[in-house]
């Protein structure tokens, strides 16, 4: 089973300036994450965008969903920022496509060495090979449909929302 992995950017990919202390992108680092999970799947990554959630507009979204809805796998993960990751799970559910779509992201950048992501990577990877038709956010061990998740800020987690 091939699995298709889209880059978008968010934390996942973000890199820190040491001079002035800015985070921003350069490249992703999906390679290197997967290779030290050691991951034996099959995965074409194509990177989309490296953009911080925050600044991700429905032109954006509109490339993921044709690309979700264009590539031959059925089985999707897509990284991106956790700020909107919801907004982006609602746009892609809109589009109905009949593929089962994995929405994941960090909550600390992966160079800093204690990352979220390679543990919430390694969950939508497994999720994305389980899961029914749909769309889906994968954070914290845990999967929630689309429509119901949240990003509770205070804490730093995300729950379902109902």
């Amino acid at each position: 089973m091939d699995i298709r992995l889209f880059v978008t950017g968010g934390t996942f990919d973000k890199e820190y300036n040491e001079l002035n202390g800015q985070l921003f992108f350069k490249d992703t680092h999906i390679q290197e994450i997967l290779k030290l999970g050691r991951s034996r799947l099959n995965t074409n990554i194509r990177t989309l965008m490296l953009v911080d959630s925050l600044d991700i507009t429905d032109s954006d979204r509109r490339i993921m969903a044709e690309n979700c809805a264009n590539c031959e796998e059925e089985r999707i993960v897509i990284t991106h920022g956790t700020d909107t990751m919801t907004e982006t799970a609602a746009y892609l559910a809109k589009e109905k496509l009949n593929k089962t779509i994995v929405i994941t992201g960090a909550m600390i950048p992966y160079k800093f060495g204690s990352s979220d992501g390679l543990f919430n990577l390694g969950g939508a990877l497994a999720f994305a090979q389980t899961l029914p038709v749909g769309v889906y956010i994968a954070m914290n061990g845990r999967y929630f449909n689309w429509d119901n998740c949240r990003k509770d800020k205070q804490n730093g987690i995300f729950e379902e929302s109902n």
